[in-house]
């Protein structure tokens, strides 16, 4: 500065080549020293510039871009216009940007620096906002090693010289109110790094909306006016008892449930119309979404996300997808998305190396880098990127109603040494293998969202013996509701890929479950990555003949619904297809016209219906007293026998994993009494054979099984069955 309102030339220089950290020090009005004040402009492609309030045409500096008006002060108002005419004649009138001080209060940019912003999405982003009566956009976005941050978009020919951003000191943070803007705006930010000068051009981490891939801009939103119809939901949400209720989960990929007739994609609101009532006539109690962020490629499914805070476009804007949640809310089924803190692509409009350092990712490959998926890792010993994280995941619950999110590849953000063999991995300060800032991150997950949303729920896809994943914080554990019980899931597969004549001797595969059911609150997943990669469908896998195939997989989905543990199932498990899924279609509904396809549909329907009328099927499903061998030792057989149990009673479910119809099976029973088959695989109605226990039991006064009375029952072939003592 030379004196009051005057730059010297390096500061020119620096504006003019577009590396200035503080355009407001140069543009806008200034003070001079002699009463006067001094308007500056730039204005790339203008021929010419004025000030509409007093009439004063701007005068050139040099042959630059930079116009510039000296007079009295007072002249003009404290938020004035600038008119600016191209050499096509056509005129552009708007409040000046650089007459407006900052907009972000500094609580907000230290809590957001030090890790504790559970809102950020209202801090950074680009927001509608009234300043001083005018109407306009707020954009923020953070980036520390950038030497200059500008807004572009459409509405400045995506200029970086034209508009560019505060810095907010050593926050790292810039902010920028463009008067006149509005919702609909594409744009996007673009970065010159500090140190190498790289140019970047980089979507808005928090944008709200965006375009439709392969585009990649960010949108302008305005707030969200959607008026909510789900309060009862909410409200027995907040004071419901999840541990002890059913949940029984449908997973969805929503861009191949169901297509248009002409292969195209259903919006939100399109699947809400079939979705919802499918849903309700199964008997699932929530649908779990494969993420819905805004994602680049088709073919990750969603689990490469770019867009933390945006719904993808393809299915529609943020409102209809709030239609699909609340609809579902209104007929009684939760929802929960999968979400993904453990990695992020790399594509150049991301978040990988944001502002030319690595920012959200570990700068050390050997720790930021999965060589697996082609992917990086969130540095979570970085304050603003928890704050990022902690955020998003609120994001969901709280703007969209979420009743609970599934956390991707909690494993892969555990470890270290995750995927990567000796000397690609760098040991934590005590020289273990785990990533101890993960560990922490997620326990403030944890304690945050439940906090924050009482009666949401985190569940963990987590596949190792890590300990405590769903056990309280203040115990040592991680903090998840729930984690998927994949032991389960790949034991019984295993056990049950074996041809019938050899299951006797993979007897184990079975029996060995229950030893540690009840060390985590686990949920028994059939998910979709079952069914992809050349596992086969969940049918396809299942040996023998296609009597045999749909009878093992009636059996499963038997086994699976009365064993301990929540509930989920793929979509399509339902339909028993033959052939793996297919994102790039549809599920093949039409296998519905087939009599064995439409029965195993009926079993799943009923065995969700049975499994929440049924207390004793979910009410200690987490509990050692909710479970009891009755036989688990009848190898030979293949035949496994249990109690499930609540406060007031029981059930009895006995397996038969062969193809051979045991008649005069004797079983101990805990009462004596009467007892009635409540459910049967084997029924007619799902494609079975009707062996079975017509009419009721008795039960007689023999020791059976370390019980006083038992039972003589017929086991139907590879089926399942389920009794339960009459009152009285």
């Amino acid at each position: 500065m030379t004196g009051q309102g005057e730059v010297m030339e390096p500061e020119l220089l620096r504006l003019l080549g577009a590396r200035h950290h503080d355009p407001f020090a140069v543009l806008g009005r200034h003070p001079l020293a002699d009463g006067q004040e001094v308007v500056r402009v730039l204005a790339p492609a203008a021929v010419e510039v004025s000030l509409p309030q007093n009439g004063a045409i701007l005068e050139r500096v040099g042959t630059s871009d930079l116009f510039e008006f000296r007079g009295p002060a007072g002249t003009l108002p404290r938020r004035y216009s600038v008119r600016r005419r191209n050499a096509q004649g056509q005129v552009f009138e708007a409040v000046d940007p650089y007459c407006f001080p900052p907009l972000l209060a500094e609580r907000d940019i230290a809590a957001f620096g030090a890790g504790n912003h559970w809102h950020a999405w209202w801090l950074l982003g680009a927001h509608l906002v009234v300043a001083d009566g005018i109407d306009g956009v707020r954009f923020a976005v953070w980036a520390p090693d950038a030497e200059r941050v500008s807004v572009v978009g459409d509405f400045n020919g995506w200029d970086g010289r034209c508009h560019p951003m505060r810095s907010r000191g050593s926050s790292g943070v810039w902010e920028l109110f463009i008067p006149g803007l509005g919702a609909g705006v594409n744009y996007k930010f673009e970065l010159r790094n500090r140190w190498s000068g790289e140019l970047l051009l980089k979507g808005d981490p928090y944008a709200r909306l965006t375009e439709m891939r392969p585009a990649t801009a960010s949108v302008t939103a305005a707030a969200s006016g959607y008026q909510w119809g789900d309060a009862a939901w909410m409200a027995a949400r907040e004071a419901g008892d999840w541990l002890h209720a059913p949940l029984s989960v449908y997973e969805v990929h929503l861009g191949s449930w169901r297509r248009r007739a002409d292969g195209g994609f259903l919006g939100y609101r399109e699947i809400a119309a079939e979705l919802v009532p499918y849903v309700a006539e199964l008997g699932f109690t929530h649908v779990e979404f494969l993420p819905v962020t805004e994602h680049p490629l088709d073919e990750s499914w969603g689990y490469q996300p770019s867009g933390y805070f945006a719904p993808t476009r393809r299915f529609g804007d943020p409102d209809d997808f709030r239609f699909l949640v609340d609809q579902l809310h209104q007929a009684g089924i939760g929802v929960i998305l999968d979400w993904v803190p453990g990695h992020f692509p790399r594509d150049a409009h991301g978040l990988a190396r944001f502002d030319g350092s690595a920012l959200y990712e570990y700068p050390d490959p050997r720790k930021g880098e999965h060589a697996e998926w082609g992917t990086l890792v969130f540095n979570y010993d970085r304050n603003e990127v928890r704050s990022f994280l902690l955020s998003s995941a609120i994001y969901w619950l709280k703007e969209f109603h979420c009743d609970g999110l599934r956390v991707d590849a909690v494993a892969s953000m555990l470890y270290l040494d995750y995927s990567r063999g000796p000397g690609e991995w760098v040991p934590n300060v005590a020289g273990g293998n785990g990533n101890l800032e993960a560990a922490a991150f997620i326990r403030h997950l944890n304690q945050l969202t439940h906090a924050e949303v009482p009666g949401s729920i985190v569940i963990a896809e987590e596949s190792t013996a890590w300990p405590g994943v769903s056990r309280p914080t203040d115990h040592g554990g991680l903090g998840f509701s729930m984690k998927w019980n994949m032991g389960w899931m790949h034991d019984t597969l295993e056990y049950l890929a074996h041809d019938p004549v050899h299951r006797r001797f993979h007897h184990e595969l079975l029996s060995f479950g229950p030893i540690y059911a009840f060390t985590e609150n686990f949920v028994l997943p059939l998910s979709h990555d079952e069914v992809v990669h050349g596992k086969r469908s969940l049918l396809g896998r299942m040996p023998g003949d296609d009597w045999q195939r749909f009878a093992n997989l009636r059996l499963l989905f038997t086994y699976q619904w009365t064993y301990p543990g929540k509930k989920l199932l793929f979509m399509g498990g339902e339909l028993a297809q033959h052939w793996e899924w297919d994102h790039r279609g549809e599920l093949p509904w039409q296998l519905l016209q087939e009599p064995a396809h439409g029965g195993v549909r009926r079993l799943v329907a009923d065995l969700n219906r049975l499994y929440r009328a049924q207390r004793p099927l979910h009410c200690f499903d987490f509990e050692g007293r909710g479970f009891q061998w009755l036989r688990w030792d009848d190898a030979d057989n293949s035949v496994l026998a249990f109690l499930r149990r609540d406060a007031d009673g029981e059930v009895i479910v006995l397996l038969n994993f062969t193809p051979v119809p045991r008649t005069g099976y004797r079983i101990g029973v805990p009462q004596p009494g009467t007892y009635c088959e409540l459910f049967n695989s084997d029924s007619r109605f799902y494609g079975g054979g009707d062996v079975g226990n017509p009419g009721l039991l008795h039960s007689e006064p023999l020791p059976w099984m370390d019980q006083l009375q038992s039972l003589v029952v017929t086991l139907p072939p590879l089926a399942g069955i389920v009794l339960r003592r009459q009152p009285g």
